[in-house]
């Protein structure tokens, strides 16, 4: 990571601090949660076990706060950030740090550990910082994007890797194997989160789950630089209800190539890109979209009644899930996009269709 890039990272979250007057922003992380990307955005620091915090100061240095029992569960000398604390109770060591103080927290709600915030919340203002961080980390830097491509690059590799293993009557674990294969090698670690739905639901690709002759995988990835990112398509034998869905799927594909540029807003992009499936009487599952960054899911989504101003250089994953009446047919397909100036570009390069089982690359 460049110096120049931290600086970067640092002073968007300062600014954002000088509009909501704060004294500190405190980012909590852990392993269990899924928001250690917030830790290892500003710290460069990887949770093996365990949680952390990051505690960025307004003006002068910050500070990586780790309870005593995680000395030894990750590579500390991989943060950039020298202050390294180690303490029995992180909750008190904060609260005597920032008396009094006015504290934007990010994670809070969800990762912040129950023993910390009573040792600290009597003596610090915490005020929720998490939509504030996430829009502050938005736009992507160019070191970013190349990280961002890169792990694009990786998530491509292992869906070709998937296509080639699919056939119907596998098990989705036999089949998703040497996706991961392809995922680990390329340095992704534990940082993958990938699926197969069966039917609408998302299920875990266990031995015991057996593929049938249309296979919706999940594919999900953060590569070497921790960016995540989403590349997926359904593949085999659709019916005619689903062949009605990849109908409205290309209609999305194309309005999100002029929906997603700078100025538009998220409510705008989802409407824009929801269309074809509400004009066929869809309904939609999991959101429509989503800022991605080193944390999975990010703000703005992209959803309705989200006023959020999309800006060039952000990063969405766009996957609408649509679900028949019958509750089971269903299509989800991913795609990495990036926000230019004349509008969004889909990283993957994958067309927009339902691959065949068999099919091998161009």
């Amino acid at each position: 990571m460049s110096r120049e890039e931290i600086e970067r990272r640092y002073r968007l979250v300062r600014d954002a601090m000088e509009e909501q007057q704060l004294d500190f922003m405190l980012v909590c992380g852990s392993e269990y949660t899924g928001f250690e990307g917030a830790v290892t955005y500003l710290s460069g620091f990887v949770i093996v076990h365990r949680y952390a915090y990051v505690l960025l100061p307004r003006e002068g240095d910050p500070t990586i706060v780790f309870p005593a029992e995680a000395r030894y569960v990750g590579q500390h000398g991989t943060s950039w950030i020298e202050d390294q604390v180690f303490v029995e109770r992180p909750g008190k060591w904060l609260g005597d740090r920032c008396t009094a103080q006015r504290v934007g927290v990010y994670g809070m709600d969800y990762v912040m550990a129950v023993r910390d915030f009573e040792a600290a919340h009597l003596r610090i203002e915490f005020v929720p910082f998490d939509v504030e961080f996430d829009l502050a980390r938005a736009v992507k830097s160019e070191e970013e994007l190349s990280s961002v491509r890169d792990s694009v690059r990786i998530n491509t590799e292992g869906f070709w890797a998937f296509l080639e293993a699919y056939g119907p009557g596998k098990a989705a674990g036999e089949v998703l194997a040497p996706a991961e294969r392809v995922f680990v090698e390329a340095g992704c670690g534990r940082l993958t989160m990938n699926m197969v739905l069966v039917g609408s639901e998302f299920a875990m690709a266990r031995e015991d789950t057996v593929l049938g002759d249309f296979c919706i995988p999940s594919l999900e990835i953060a590569g070497p630089g921790g960016h995540w990112v989403e590349v997926s398509r359904a593949i085999g034998d659709p019916n005619a209800e689903v062949s009605r869905m990849l109908e409205a799927y290309e209609e999305y594909f194309e309005a999100a190539k002029g929906g997603l540029r700078p100025g538009a807003t998220a409510h705008e992009v989802h409407r824009a890109v929801s269309k074809g499936f509400s004009d066929r009487g869809y309904r939609l599952g999991h959101v429509t979209g989503h800022s991605i960054g080193m944390t999975m899911i990010e703000h703005p989504k992209i959803g309705e009644g989200i006023e959020a101003e999309l800006r060039e250089n952000m990063v969405f994953s766009m996957h609408p899930h649509v679900i028949a009446e019958n509750g089971e047919d269903c299509l989800y397909m991913q795609d990495t996009w990036l926000v230019t100036a004349d509008g969004g570009e889909p990283l993957a390069g994958l067309p927009m269709r339902i691959f065949r089982a068999g099919e091998t690359r161009p």
